[in-house]
Formats: C-alpha cells, structure tokens, sequence
C-alpha cells in the first residue's frame, strides 16, 4: 500500500470537532486497503489571530505537497478587516486560487430518514456544479469603496474558465443516472442571461461546450426561477451548472430543503487537487458543547476518497467511500443517532461512535 497524505485543515469553531469525527471514520474505512496518514495545520481566523496571517506559508506548502486536503471550517465575525470583511475567509479564496480547484461539487440528496421539509415527498437527488475561481468571489479584497459613498466588485468570466467548468458538469452528468422524477440526464443552466451580458456569455458559451453532449438534455433557467424550483419541483433536476456567487446560495438552498447545512459535504476539484469540507460556517454559538453534526464533513471525506480512488492502484479507496455512505445512510434512517439540527438529541460524539458501528456492518 502506498501512503496517501492528507492535509488536515481543522479552521475555526467546530471545525476540529468534525473534522475529528470525519478523520476517525476515514481510518476505520479505509483500515487494511490504504495507507492513510493525516497531517493537521493551521489556518482561518484564530490563526490570524495567533500569527498575522490567515494561510500560514507552511500550510500553503503542506496543501501543495498532499494528496487532498480536509478542511472544517474558517471564520468568525468578530476577526474582520477594517473594511468588515471576515479575515478567516483568505483561507478559504486563496487555497481555491493556490490549487486551482475550479470545479465545487456540491451534492443535494434527501434521507428518507429525515423529516420531510417540503410540503410534499418527492425525491431528490442533484448536483451543483458551482464556478469556484471566478465570478463575484475573484473580486474579493479588489473591489473599491469610494469616499464610503460609492462601493464596486467586478464579476470576472472567462471563455476558459466557463468551458472547463460545464464539461466537468457534462462529464458528471453522463456518469449518473439522471434526475429522479423521470431518469433523464439533464444539465440545467443556471444564469442571469436577460440582465446582465456577463451570465448571457456564461449562458452562450455553456450551450456551445453542451453540443458536444447529445445524450445529454439541456435547458436553462434564471436564478430567481431556480430558487422556486427547487422548493416546488427539486425532483425535475440532476446537475445545476452556475457561477460562483450563484452556486453558493443555490447549494445553501437546497441543503435547506433536505435537512440543514450539517448533512451538506461538498468536493473542490482542480485539474491536480482536491479539497473537501462541508458547505456550513464554523457555528461560533455551539463551538465546544459537543452538538456540531459531523456528517457533512464525513460525507466530504467519503468524496475524498472515491475522488482519490479514480488514480490507478488506488480502487479500494471507492469502495472505501461507499461504505462511509452507507453507514451514514443506516444511521440517518434509523433515526436514534442524530444531533440536534437533524432532529435528534445525541452528542457530536455518539453521533460519529454510531457510524463507526455502522461501518463494521458494511461489507468492505
């Protein structure tokens, strides 16, 4: 067995906790197929606190050399620049940049275990593919405030950078097996092509790389509509592609709809790199009382490893991932083990010792 290093980015408020829940559940997974090893470094707003910088240079360094990255959580509000902007979100806009991880899969999957937060039960299962390196989120810490009268951020696309990320969106879409309400491969194109001529580039240059996917229906969609759609008809849809700022609310949305931030994992992937973290904050208010939901963060980690799984002699580790879903599935739907954002009562702890359980029951 080879060693596959990961750098282990814990970050802020409960990002430890779940991290060390996530990290616990990838050892056990991956015991006997793979050669884990974990290395943890320093980054996000305390760290800023602590040492002047927010992406210390031997993270940085630690993040290139690596396998993947596993990150909890960076920022707190109450760390901010004097233009109020949180200091511990440099982490996370310049790892995106450092690595080029382009391409931000955000999966939204309802656990029939949970309760329903829609009028109605209907399946849902799709992917957002959020831009992750340019749109509104390349202005930060270049925008412009005028004499505090006059504040401008300028939303960057580019033909490359709009191409890669809707044939990462194609490439995804013929790999599943389509939308749950009819089966079919959709791609949805997710913009604000009718008012601004940066989304109706975005829009013009998605439909050109989407000629080159004739199995694959395509169709397009305002982001206002989106948002309804995805309350009212969440079972019509199988990949949403969009840009950045677009992405992130979309991803936030829809978590809502089946269940809350903390079952959300999400993989960063660049033409090198990989980097995986649930989509919730650092939740300053229960940091340290041992009730963070660590799923999503262990669900990233199980992306981690089907993602590394893809490089050859590394298979196991797909399998490895798939039984970290399961396990957190037969947990969810027997419903005794969950945190209190879910539903239930237990502790961060018996939460994560319940999918270790688990684990041992899914055939490796």
């Amino acid at each position: 067995m080879d060693l596959v290093k990961i750098a282990v980015v814990p970050g802020d408020g409960i990002g430890p906790e779940v991290c060390d829940a996530a990290v616990a559940v990838l050892r056990q997974a991956t015991a006997g197929v793979a050669d884990l090893s974990f290395e943890h470094y320093e980054a996000g707003a305390e760290c800023f606190r602590r040492h002047g910088t927010a992406f210390p240079e031997t993270t940085q360094r630690a993040c290139l050399d690596a396998d993947a990255v596993l990150h909890g959580a960076v920022g707190l509000s109450d760390i901010t620049y004097p233009d109020g902007t949180e200091v511990g979100q440099d982490f996370s806009m310049k790892v995106r940049a450092l690595l080029d991880l382009y391409a931000n899969i955000r999966p939204v999957r309802r656990y029939p275990g949970l309760a329903i937060r829609l009028a109605s039960d209907r399946p849902i299962d799709y992917v957002i593919v959020r831009e992750n390196t340019e749109g509104f989120y390349a202005a930060r810490a270049g925008g412009n405030v005028v004499r505090d009268r006059v504040a401008t951020d300028t939303l960057v696309m580019t033909r490359d950078g709009v191409e890669r990320i809707v044939r990462h969106a194609a490439g995804l879409a013929m790999r599943r097996g389509g939308a749950p309400g009819d089966g079919k491969r959709r791609v949805t194109i997710v913009d604000k092509a009718n008012v601004l001529r940066s989304y109706a580039f975005f829009r013009k240059v998605a439909l050109e790389v989407l000629e080159d996917y004739p199995g694959i229906e395509v169709e397009c969609m305002m982001i206002d509509a989106m948002a309804a759609h995805l309350i009212q008809t969440p079972e019509r849809f199988d990949i949403l592609v969009t840009e950045n700022i677009f992405g992130d609310i979309l991803s936030d949305l829809g978590a809502a709809t089946v269940g809350g931030l903390g079952i959300a994992p999400s993989a960063e992937i660049g033409p090198k790199y990989g980097y995986f973290q649930g989509i919730h904050g650092s939740a300053p208010d229960i940091t340290g009382k041992g009730t963070a939901n660590p799923i999503a963060t262990i669900l990233s980690g199980a992306m981690m490893l089907e993602w590394l799984g893809e490089r050859p002699g590394r298979e196991a580790l797909v399998k490895a991932g798939h039984r970290i879903r399961q396990a957190v599935e037969t947990v969810v739907d027997a419903g005794d083990n969950l945190t209190r954002d879910i539903g239930g009562s237990a502790t961060t702890r018996q939460a994560t010792d319940a999918m270790l359980a688990r684990l041992d029951t899914v055939p490796a």
